[in-house]
């Protein structure tokens, strides 16, 4: 364990007034189910100190109140994707720290809690925003009428866990697969397959768990906007379990080279070979956000013998004069393969001029490509309308 975090840890523990017994005790207490009753309306074992929050709280006005329990600390912090930055919370003679922010827009939301500059989740939320560290808690707030990622009383499709030994990386990875609404009752229906990646911080969950991205599929596919489809969502974070000596201190070698390697060699072939996946080129697309935005278009564009549609959203791309050169070498030839290259960037988003470099060099060397600037920056609701954008375009004729 790092030891910085490991003193941060303990510092928490005595902001929250807990030594190691009683922490596990609230631990314990955190995971009864949660009601939107007001703090200590629920009691709990230990007395005051045992009672359960309940944080946060989701009013029926959208006002969302947020609670922390940490007797010794001196000041507590809320910051996340909700308008207005990071704000304080205030002190009770209990010693419980709250705030209430709001009205907010239906929306699916992160945050996290901050005790005298240590960051964490809510501890009194178990909804956890995946990532390989996990700091970050999340709530939503339905819309009225239902949003397109909020879950509605149509068929739905099944997110399964998928656990594999990678032979490129030498070691176990995951990754999450959906399968359309009637899939798990047999049958000979075969399906086309998407790959769903992730951003850096994520990892395989967030696409399902945070995006919604199964709920957002099973809405298009009800309103008949989506041919049925198996997705795949990969863990973009991948490093060789040994870094060959060859590629030590290089970035491609232990960040991209390795995820490339365990994408096609290790989890393209065990999916579409234990799944009812359609064979062929034009049956299998990409695309990702951010990290995985360049992940896909990399991996995609110069792997046209396996991807006919590929897509990047908010992408962090290279230089393409040395990322995607095999594509202007034969533009005829490339534009004859792709039946689909899509790309979206939110026009207040810091990769906006990445992604416009790229769209400029693409019209340079003649290369069919669709892009399309969107309102919003680098943030989950850009990505997840983005998503129902790209997805009603591939698998068709």
């Amino acid at each position: 364990m790092n030891t910085a975090a490991f003193l941060g840890g303990l510092s928490l523990l005595a902001a929250l007034g807990l030594g190691a017994p009683q922490a596990h005790a609230q631990a314990l207490a955190q995971t009864q189910a949660q009601t939107n009753a007001p703090a200590g309306r629920r009691g709990g074992p230990g007395g005051g100190r045992g009672q359960s929050l309940v944080s946060p709280e989701i009013h029926a006005d959208r006002t969302v109140t947020f609670r922390v329990r940490a007797a010794n600390a001196t000041n507590v912090t809320v910051a996340g994707e909700m308008p207005g930055g990071s704000r304080s919370l205030t002190r009770d003679e209990r010693g419980v720290w709250s705030v209430t922010m709001g009205p907010l827009e239906p929306n699916i939301y992160s945050y996290s809690i901050a005790v005298d500059g240590f960051r964490t989740a809510d501890p009194s939320n178990s909804k956890l925003k995946p990532e390989p560290g996990p700091t970050t808690s999340m709530f939503q707030i339905r819309g009225e009428p239902p949003l397109l990622h909020d879950l509605q009383d149509v068929p739905h499709g099944v997110v399964s866990l998928l656990e594999y030994p990678s032979k490129s990386l030498g070691k176990l990875r995951y990754a999450r697969v959906y399968t359309p609404p009637g899939y798990e009752k047999g049958g000979r229906a075969k399906f086309p397959i998407l790959y769903l990646l992730h951003g850096s911080g994520d990892n395989e969950g967030t696409w399902s768990d945070f995006g919604h991205a199964h709920v957002i599929l099973d809405n298009l596919l009800a309103q008949k906007k989506i041919k049925p489809m198996i997705v795949v969502m990969a863990d973009g974070h991948a490093a060789y379990a040994q870094v060959p000596a060859t590629n030590a201190g290089a970035a491609t070698g232990r960040f991209v080279a390795p995820f490339e390697h365990d994408l096609l060699e290790d989890l393209l072939p065990l999916v579409e070979g234990r799944y009812r996946v359609r064979s062929g080129r034009e049956n299998r697309a990409i695309v990702g956000l951010s990290m995985g935005g360049g992940q896909a278009l990399g991996i995609g564009l110069n792997h046209l013998e396996l991807f006919a549609w590929v897509g990047g959203m908010s992408s962090a791309v290279g230089d393409p004069n040395t990322t995607l050169a095999s594509l202007a070498a034969d533009p005829k030839a490339t534009n004859e393969k792709l039946k689909l290259l899509w790309f979206a960037c939110g026009k207040a988003d810091s990769l906006l001029g990445r992604n416009q470099q790229l769209d400029d060099w693409l019209k340079q060397h003649n290369l069919n490509h669709e892009f399309i600037q969107t309102e919003g920056g680098h943030a989950w609701p850009v990505w997840r309308n983005n998503l129902a954008q790209f997805t009603p375009l591939i698998f068709g004729k």
